[in-house]
């Protein structure tokens, strides 16, 4: 249930013109305009699963974004059953009409890849199906000058070609993209939510620069967390050290904590770098 303070999930990330929403609780509309962002700059929604506390925020969504002449092709990822849920949707609600959708229904691997950056999902462990995304940028290739001008090159397509990551000849000598060139890894987001802890949760948490992760209980409730198929904050937290995450920040807490530092403080027992993900945190990267 939302608090006074805490609203349902719904974490937006922007880059580089793509908008992705990260589920969309009741209040994502409201939430949004608090924080400045128009509802226009979202082009994907990645829904995690079908309980309410995800999901009841969208089809305001996307009457709104009808209003507000939105021209996009809206794409919509979840797990299986989503398409027949967004048919639900079309069929309860009196819309004068609803942007133009795509609907993805996915389960494990990449589901989206452009120039700049990579989208995977996993399935998770819930008491029905969910599943669990990461958004990578691409790694990308540098051009190292000095070396590059060590060879004889300065700008062109054959410097192109090594940024490609192809090798080239030039006066008979073979170049190799690793001569001139270095590799500058990507940064990675994953968001795991509603699950017991499971491969798929691990695999979007490797080696992330952020994890946004669900911690419904403090550590004394595991068996609330069994039953309730949710985590703790030291499974999290076990998680995030498992993944070699770099930073964590906690969401999906218990109503029944009206601190989430007790969460915060449970889950540092087990892994350093923990943060909680209060109403609007913005994280840049």
């Amino acid at each position: 249930m939302p608090t006074k303070d805490r609203s349902h999930p719904a974490v937006f990330l922007f880059h580089e013109g793509e908008g992705i929403l990260l589920d969309c609780g009741e209040g994502t509309q409201r939430q949004l305009r608090i924080a400045g962002i128009k509802p226009t700059k979202i082009n994907k929604i990645l829904i995690s699963h079908w309980h309410g506390d995800h999901v009841f925020g969208l089809p305001g969504l996307l009457q709104t974004l009808v209003s507000n002449d939105y021209q996009d092709v809206l794409k919509i990822y979840g797990p299986k059953g989503t398409k027949k849920h967004i048919e639900n949707f079309k069929e309860s609600f009196e819309f004068e009409t609803i942007p133009k959708l795509e609907i993805y229904e996915v389960e494990s691997g990449e589901i989206f890849q452009n120039d700049l950056i990579t989208i995977s999902a996993e399935k998770l462990n819930h008491s029905i199906p969910c599943i669990g995304y990461s958004i990578k940028e691409n790694d990308k290739r540098k051009v190292d000058l000095k070396k590059a001008k060590k060879f004889g090159l300065e700008t062109g397509p054959e410097l192109g070609k090594l940024v490609e990551g192809k090798s080239i000849t030039k006066d008979g000598e073979k170049i190799t993209p690793d001569d001139v060139t270095e590799v500058k890894i990507g940064k990675k987001v994953a968001y795991v939510t509603d699950t017991r802890p499971c491969d798929g949760a691990l695999k979007l948490a490797k080696d992330a620069d952020i994890l946004i992760c669900e911690t419904t209980y403090k550590s004394d409730l595991k068996h609330k967390a069994e039953e309730w198929f949710h985590m703790t904050a030291k499974e999290a937290a076990m998680i995030a050290n498992q993944a070699n995450a770099k930073k964590m920040y906690i969401f999906h807490y218990s109503t029944r904590y009206k601190k989430s530092s007790e969460l915060v403080e449970d889950a540092r027992e087990y892994f350093d770098n923990v943060f909680e993900a209060d109403d609007f945190t913005e994280i840049k990267l």
